[in-house]
């Protein structure tokens, strides 16, 4: 099952480190990324596979936000599915 990432805030170092870190120590294989810093805005997307992850989604959405808090930054996670229906025009 695949899911997707997407983490927004102010540019600061160690935010791809934090955010990966917390993915593998949850067994969850980053598939593809992209981010971009514009006029110091750091926003990045992931695909990632949750299939063989130690906790279930809505537990994976509590520590990403926890961490997202502590960055000061917002990061979320939600199942593919569902962020493609939110995204389809």
């Amino acid at each position: 099952m695949n899911a997707i990432v997407t983490v927004v805030g102010q540019d600061k170092v160690g935010i791809t480190a934090a955010v990966c870190t917390l993915l593998a120590d949850n067994n969850i294989n980053i598939l593809d990324i992209s981010q971009t810093i514009l006029q110091g805005s750091f926003t990045m997307v992931m695909a990632v596979d949750i299939g063989q992850a130690k906790a279930p989604v809505g537990e994976l959405q509590k520590l990403l936000q926890e961490l997202g808090e502590k960055l000061g930054i917002s990061i979320r996670i939600q199942r593919e599915e569902i962020f493609d229906a939110m995204h389809r025009i």
